[in-house]
């Protein structure tokens, strides 16, 4: 395994920036988020790193020297809209993003893309599966001809009242990903796993890597600590009481959890994903945060 992080927290650098300080830190990859430019609709969204509008071979030469440079491979691309937005011409506009997306990876010498599959939230499972078997059988072939795996992620992208009860991703449960993976049987389609969005669903993150291990393409490494208190006070049904940390400062048994991959025999990379508050005051704060999780991580990879 390699140890990298994501590089959505580093925003404010550059594609070189991020790279330097991956290498002064001693981490082994990083995955690169891809968003058009133009800034974020929500948090750790709209970066981007890498502009893959246009982008030409002599971007990708310089791309890959820079990281050869820096000794720092990149782990993966990263970009995670919704696919599967009501809004048609929305759909649109992030599948052709994520094509290109998709496109580029190859140039760089690369074979992974993570993403999420989508939801319209206002809809149920069954109703979201139709478009599920409509937009996605094209971006899959799309990949296979790049020779691009798609790593989905399982976040439910749940916050606000607004997405409830179903959240803006559909592949958030082994029941789903069962699903996809019998709807939609593409070797170039695995799992970016995060187990902290399962911790707080009370689904078993351990027994879904000994199940679905070989569809682990990409993993997050990020913890979540549940609020016994606002839990208690609002239910499973209210929402704030999952609250997103770095590794070790959550629920997550990770001993457990990297007993369960390497019994899987996963072997690519782990990126730490700080979406921590406590973390989030500066850059030296986000720093901080990379080189605490990456001394907590080292003990397992």
């Amino acid at each position: 395994m390699q140890l990298g992080f994501v590089s959505a927290i580093l925003g404010d650098l550059s594609l070189e920036g991020v790279l330097s300080l991956a290498a002064d830190e001693g981490f082994a990859c990083v995955e690169v988020m891809c968003w058009p430019p133009g800034g974020a609709d929500r948090r750790y969204a709209g970066v981007t790193h890498i502009d893959v509008n246009n982008f030409t071979e002599e971007q990708a030469a310089g791309i890959r020297e820079l990281a050869s440079h820096s000794g720092v491979s990149i782990s993966g691309l990263g970009y995670y809209p919704n696919p599967l937005h009501p809004d048609p011409e929305h759909r649109r506009v992030v599948v052709e993003h994520l094509k290109k997306v998709i496109s580029a990876a190859p140039r760089l010498g690369l074979k992974v893309v993570n993403t999420f599959i989508g939801r319209d939230p206002s809809k149920s499972v069954e109703a979201n599966w139709r478009m599920v078997q409509s937009v996605w059988p094209e971006i899959i072939r799309h990949a296979e001809a790049e020779r691009v795996t798609l790593g989905i992620e399982n976040c439910p992208m749940l916050f606000t009242a607004d997405e409830w009860p179903g959240g803006k991703n559909l592949a958030v449960s082994p029941a789903i990903w069962q699903n996809l993976f019998k709807d939609l049987p593409s070797p170039n389609l695995g799992l970016n796993f995060d187990p902290s969005h399962l911790v707080w669903q009370h689904i078993d993150y351990v027994r879904c890597i000994r199940a679905f291990g070989k569809r682990i393409v990409h993993f997050h490494a990020k913890d979540t600590r549940i609020d016994r208190d606002r839990l208690y006070a609002s239910g499973i049904l209210g929402l704030g009481w999952n609250i997103a940390k770095l590794p070790g400062l959550g629920d997550v048994d990770w001993g457990a959890l990297f007993a369960a991959l390497t019994d899987a025999g996963y072997q690519g990379a782990v990126c730490i994903e700080v979406e921590d508050r406590a973390f989030e005051g500066s850059l030296a704060d986000r720093k901080r945060a990379l080189r605490q999780s990456k001394r907590f991580l080292e003990q397992f990879v």
